[in-house]
């Protein structure tokens, strides 16, 4: 009798079709099983305390460092972007892993907090503690900087994680498990999961005691559902719409390089990535004239051979489509590039101005190497049309001296101010937007306690006369607690 094969798929070099690998698409029953065996590993990864997960960490950190020609190597395979971009890549997620596992113990430590008049006889701590078992679904455009954004911190803080990668790099995902294993000290502290749609929503419903998703914001919904379902807690971080604020102060040199970069490096394929840009109108024809000649030197192709890979998922070439299309149908000028840069997989830089903010090309994430450039008459007018956008996630605002009172009134969760990307390599602060960009925090001290759960500790240090807290309760004491509340106004905390 011929046994049932298990089913697989396969990952492919999205610049020449060639299948890069075979790998297993896990099910239910098989996630179960290895759920609980990371449960099992919790109890002994949380007993090796700061120290001794310190250690393992910064053993990966070593690890992968060492390694990272290899690794980049195999990113540059699964995604199509350029050796350096995946170096870039990966030198940044060993930072966080070295973050995240030298500052562990001072973020969770025990906080003493004043108890109050009223309970002045008792002592208040507040304890931090790992949640136990933590599920990573991890995207595609970054395959290991992101999810090490949630993995390493999860693991720092005392958890076991399971790890979902992206159906287009589970080869990284992986790496990463192979890798890690060389330096755990036990087994099932790390687990890689492979597998399709099914999968990850396997994971959601696995009894997991956190989901880290980060992805469009249409699949975040269908994990947020599946969480719903067990009450998984989630964080979640989704796509964007990010604009770019460039005042008439700004360096329009330095603006247009590091906005050009951000809208077409990777090939767009960045959550966080420049799409709309509002520009005083002072410095509107420099801004694009500038735009447009260093557009003329950047083309897509073949890792080695060009600035920027191909799409890596060929589903977003259509939506690139639709929104250039859309843009000129809606009154848009394209003054680089236009339809015909796309020709799949690849996409050429394409640079639109005039954009009406009702089209869906100024609406929607594109994801691909398109920028829109708009002019305002005011800061005022780029911040409300930089607000007027379901997405929250990163902006960039460019100005010698209004900068920060710009980036003040942005309704998102990051800004960067005459820069670009740099809250993403800064490993000691919150990632993560508002709206429809998600929820949650990674990185930093915010990051780090996503994985953890506060546990209130109360202890009475010495008694009082008085029982408020008791059936025994006195006229008595009813009528001094009500005269201190009309003494002190309330502040008894």
């Amino acid at each position: 009798m011929a046994t049932k094969r298990r089913p697989v798929f396969n990952s492919n070099n999205p610049a020449t079709g060639e299948v890069v690998g075979t790998y297993p698409m896990l099910n239910k029953s098989e996630v179960a099983v290895l759920v609980e065996h990371a449960r099992t590993a919790s109890t002994k990864w949380q007993a090796l305390s700061f120290g001794g997960r310190k250690q393992v960490l910064l053993a990966w950190s070593s690890l992968i460092i060492n390694r990272i020609e290899e690794i980049a190597a195999l990113i540059t395979l699964e995604t199509g972007k350029p050796l350096s971009d995946a170096r870039l890549e990966v030198g940044i997620a060993v930072s966080h892993i070295g973050w995240a596992a030298r500052h562990a113990e001072s973020i969770m430590r025990t906080s003493y907090r004043r108890p109050g008049l009223l309970m002045a006889n008792m002592s208040a701590t507040v304890e931090r503690s790992p949640l136990g078992v933590v599920g990573v679904i991890g995207p595609w455009n970054y395959p290991i900087f992101t999810p090490i954004g949630s993995i390493s911190y999860a693991l720092a803080a005392g958890n076991t994680v399971l790890f979902k990668p992206s159906e287009y790099t589970p080869g990284v995902g992986m790496w990463l498990e192979e890798s890690f294993s060389e330096v755990a000290p036990f087994a099932d502290i790390f687990t890689t999961v492979t597998g399709l749609g099914d999968t990850g929503s396997a994971l959601c419903t696995s009894g997991v005691d956190k989901i880290s998703f980060t992805g469009s914001t249409r699949t975040a919904k269908l994990v947020a559902a599946d969480c719903a379902s067990t009450m998984t807690p989630v964080v979640l971080e989704c796509g964007g719409k990010d604009p770019v604020i460039v005042a008439a102060d700004a360096d329009i040199k330095r603006a247009v390089d590091a906005t050009m970069w951000s809208a077409m490096a990777n090939a767009g394929q960045s959550c966080i990535g420049a799409e709309r840009v509002y520009v005083d109108e002072k410095v509107a024809e420099e801004f694009i004239a500038r735009a447009i000649e260093l557009a003329s030197t950047i083309h897509s192709g073949a890792p080695g051979d060009a600035n920027y890979g191909p799409a890596t998922m060929p589903s977003q070439i259509k939506v690139i489509q639709s929104h250039i299309k859309a843009a000129i149908a809606d009154g848009g000028t394209c003054v680089y590039g236009g339809p015909k840069s796309v020709a799949a997989p690849f996409v050429q830089p394409v640079v639109l101005i005039d954009v009406p903010e009702d089209s869906v090309a100024m609406r929607e994430e594109t994801f691909g190497p398109i920028i829109i450039i708009n002019r305002v008459a005011s800061m005022r007018e780029a911040i409300e049309l930089s607000n007027a956008s379901r997405y929250g996630l990163g902006a960039n605002v460019w100005s010698k001296r209004k900068g920060k009172q710009i980036a003040s009134k942005l309704q998102c969760g990051m800004v960067a101010i005459n820069s670009t990307f740099a809250f993403a390599t800064i490993s000691s602060v919150p990632f993560g937007g508002v709206k429809d960009s998600g929820s949650g925090r990674v990185h930093g001290p915010e990051g780090l306690l996503e994985y953890t759960f506060a546990r209130t500790v109360v202890r009475t240090r010495f008694n009082l006369p008085l029982h408020f807290l008791s059936f025994k309760r006195r006229p008595t004491d009813d009528s001094l607690i009500i005269k201190l509340v009309k003494i002190l106004k309330g502040r008894l905390g």
